[in-house]
């Protein structure tokens, strides 16, 4: 019988391991196959400062400094590449698959281990925060570390000896080193510390017999010893971190809690790349993983679902919600991970041993068929899971802003008297990571914003230097809201083109060396005039930038929004390269034009690369910004004007 348990727990034993290379396999993946971005350009920096240093920043940022200490030491020793940097969360997570798989052991069994185990380890939400150089994936791992010490404190057994204090000190030293180290990496590991506290109420409550009393004293004085020395240790950061979370910011939104729930149930179970995937199975699992088995103890069973319960219930309360703050959450999946694994357990095995040895399932004839059913829900959760995997690597909407791939244009395409605009927060770090140009770079607006005048002063100041701007913009509507960066850019420069890469956007802008004075003298419906128009001179070879600038005025004010179009024909009269757009880069529509001032539009247009030579028209118009786009006509019945001509030169 020894043999055959022995043999039993090497199988699992080398089950486990096999999950863990699974779990590393995925995580390692392109690992530093990404850009870095934004907040992962803020850890980099952060890990370049001393320990003090990262302490000062730290404390006037959100985060506590614990994740960037250990980042610092992690990068003095295995480099600042991206793959390096993300290193240390996808070891981590992989590190949290092994405690899971020990827990649901603890707790349950193997089988519960194994498909805990299995569920974080595809889970894309828990892998694509491994392969991201912050703090969530650390703080996952804190919280299953922590829920495992309990764990083992709380199955002690019975016994006539006492603890003297260095014992119980001794014996709380893991979960209190695991505690600290949580409340240093991230804020919302107060869910874990809530859901412990529920966990040792939970146990109280199934051992207040007399003759568990010994044992109550031994596990209840360890407990408050290992909060306490956590305590003790988070006490110099405790001052910030209560002024911190203080300041936290709501979210602002207002999503039904049904929806609510339902993006989290799915991240928490399939992950973050779940699309409509059937919560059925996943139901009628998780209601199992509720069942008390015979023998079983309480604090046990619901130590998952408190865990899932709790968090989930605390980030809802405090208006967390929105899909960016979901990695709070981390740690909640593998206490739904576990919730599973014990669900699929109850199946396998706890469900056919009720059944066998007291009969209390008798709708149920033989064991081979709960068997049966838990191996068919467990393949079907995890082909769910599997079908996750390629989105994650591949689909563009779950990539990451690729810096990387704006640095090295602005690299090979600015030189000196060019310049770099990163309009919006925590850009210049994660730039300044790959960028190594000649052109200068500026922060606008300057520090947190807010101010819209000395903003407009910054920007009118590198204007002034003339060249091209690219301008990098991300979250300005957090730090820019008014767009005074982008509207000095519009009204005094000419927008190349717009490029998305992720969610930040590259616009490329010119300003002109010299410029042709037409007079136009038009008037089209409404009472709207182009009074005249200037064109970058010179001539023109194809592939070349052409620079348009429209005065427009109106006598009265206009109740509709128009589009205006400048259109560059071919010498046979064809269209060769249009611009459309409201006017001042769509950030001036009609329905707010003065009546009698007037209005500078500019426009840029690329003359194709294999353009022939020869002598190209400029016309230009207005048209509806609603269907039916029907064009404005101009007294003299056109629906557009001629605004000047250009001469394209051989290639």
């Amino acid at each position: 019988m020894r043999t055959e348990r022995r043999t039993h727990r090497l199988e699992f034993t080398l089950l486990g391991v096999a999950l863990l290379l699974l779990a590393a396999l995925v995580r390692f993946h392109l690992l530093g196959a990404q850009s870095l971005w934004n907040d992962e350009g803020n850890a980099y920096v952060q890990a370049t400062r001393s320990l003090a240093e990262i302490a000062d920043h730290a404390a006037r940022d959100i985060h506590p400094p614990g994740y960037y200490w250990l980042l610092a030491l992690w990068r003095g020793l295995f480099g600042q590449t991206e793959f390096a940097l993300r290193a240390l969360s996808a070891f981590a997570s992989v590190s949290s698959v092994a405690f899971a798989y020990a827990l649901g052991r603890r707790l349950y069994g193997a089988v519960a281990g194994v498909m805990a185990a299995l569920v974080i380890g595809l889970n894309t939400f828990s892998i694509y925060y491994a392969q991201e150089a912050r703090m969530y994936a650390l703080l996952a791992l804190w919280g299953v570390a922590s829920l495992w010490a309990l764990a083992h404190l709380l199955r002690l057994r019975k016994t006539s000896s006492r603890l003297s204090a260095r014992q119980i000190v001794i014996r709380a030293l893991p979960l209190a080193l695991f505690n600290a180290a949580g409340l240093y990496t991230q804020y919302a590991y107060v869910y874990v510390l809530v859901t412990q506290g529920v966990v040792v109420l939970l146990w109280l409550a199934g051992s207040l017999a007399p003759d568990a009393r010994r044992t109550l004293w031994r596990v209840l004085a360890t407990y408050v010893a290992a909060n306490v020395i956590a305590l003790l240790l988070f006490l110099p950061w405790l001052p910030v971190a209560l002024q911190q979370i203080a300041t936290w910011p709501n979210t602002g939104q207002s999503t039904p809690l049904f929806e609510s729930l339902s993006v989290i149930l799915n991240w928490l179970i399939f992950g973050l790349t779940s699309q409509n995937a059937s919560l059925a199975v996943a139901w009628l699992v998780l209601l199992f993983g509720l069942m008390r088995m015979r023998g079983g103890r309480a604090w046990a069973t619901l130590l998952p679902v408190a865990w899932v319960v709790i968090s989930v219930g605390l980030f809802l309360a405090q208006g967390l919600f929105r899909a960016n703050n979901l990695k709070f959450l981390l740690p909640a999946q593998i206490g739904m991970a576990l919730w599973m694994g014990r669900g699929i357990w109850v199946l396998w095995h706890g469900l056919a041993a009720e059944q066998r040895e007291r009969r209390l399932v008798k709708w149920l004839p033989t064991v081979w068929i709960t068997r049966l059913a838990a191996t068919v829900a467990a393949l079907v959760l995890l082909f769910a899971l599997w079908q996750g995997l390629n989105p994650l690597y591949d689909d563009p909407a779950y990539q990451r802003a690729d810096y990387r791939a704006i640095a090295a244009r602005a690299e090979a395409e600015l030189s000196v008297g060019d310049a770099v605009i990163l309009n919006g927060p925590n850009q210049a770090e994660v730039f300044g990571y790959y960028y190594a140009g000649a052109a200068p770079v500026y922060g606008l607006p300057p520090g947190l914003g807010g101010d819209d005048a000395l903003t407009r002063d910054e920007t009118d100041a590198v204007l002034t230097h003339g060249g091209s701007i690219y301008a990098v913009f991300w979250g300005d509507a957090e730090r820019d809201p008014n767009r005074v960066v982008e509207t000095a850019l519009d009204e005094q420069a000419y927008l190349l083109d717009d490029t998305w890469y992720g969610d930040v956007r590259l616009a490329r802008y010119r300003q002109p060396e010299a410029m042709t004075s037409y007079d136009v003298g038009a008037t089209f419906e409404h009472d709207i005039h182009l009074l005249g128009a200037r064109v970058s001179s010179g001539d023109f070879t194809a592939g070349d930038d052409v620079l348009v600038a429209l005065e427009w005025e109106a006598d009265t004010a206009l109740a509709a929004r128009y589009k205006v179009f400048v259109q560059l024909l071919y010498p046979d009269g064809t269209l060769a390269a249009q611009h459309d757009g409201e006017p001042v880069g769509n950030s001036l529509p009609t329905t707010l034009w003065e009546a009698g001032e007037p209005v500078e539009d500019h426009h840029a247009l690329q003359i194709p690369p294999d353009a022939p030579p020869g002598e190209y028209r400029l016309i230009a118009g207005l048209y509806a910004a609603d269907p039916p786009y029907t064009r404005l006509l101009t007294d003299d019945g056109a629906d557009y004007v001629e605004i000047g001509r250009i001469s394209v030169i051989g290639q």
